[in-house]
């Protein structure tokens, strides 16, 4: 046997919650039968996402860079580095930007089927 299958398994909760970051509560699950996807996204340095808003639980976790995600209502930013994961908001409207690096995240979402992952604020593209 080799030495690295005597190792110990490791694992660290990287995010439990029942609100979003900007303090928005999950109040439930979306109707219907389940369906989860997972994104893998790479924003370019100083580059802006759509305002746009998810109707589903989601979480993102940031594989390299920094991302900074703003509240359109209250202005609220809050930013997130590689390592971390976002508890992502549902139902307000919001965007991510990056300053001078990019950032690479895979993002988890637990919707239902035929239920869109973002939805863009009226005269605002498409997120993806």
């Amino acid at each position: 046997m080799s030495e690295k299958q005597h190792e110990e398994t490791e694992s660290t909760e990287l995010l439990q919650t029942s609100e979003a970051w900007n303090g928005t509560p999950y109040e439930a699950w979306p109707a219907g039968k389940p369906q989860l996807s997972v994104m893998k996204m790479r924003i370019p340095p100083h580059s802006s996402l759509p305002w746009h808003s998810h109707p589903m639980p989601n979480i993102a976790y940031v594989l390299s860079g920094e991302l900074t995600v703003e509240d359109k209502e209250s202005g609220k930013r809050h930013t997130v580095i590689a390592g971390e994961a976002l508890n992502e908001s549902t139902g307000d409207i919001h965007r991510g930007y990056t300053t001078d690096q990019a950032a690479e995240l895979v993002i988890f979402y637990a919707g239902v089927e035929g239920m869109p992952l973002s939805e863009p604020l009226p005269g605002e593209p498409a997120e993806f």
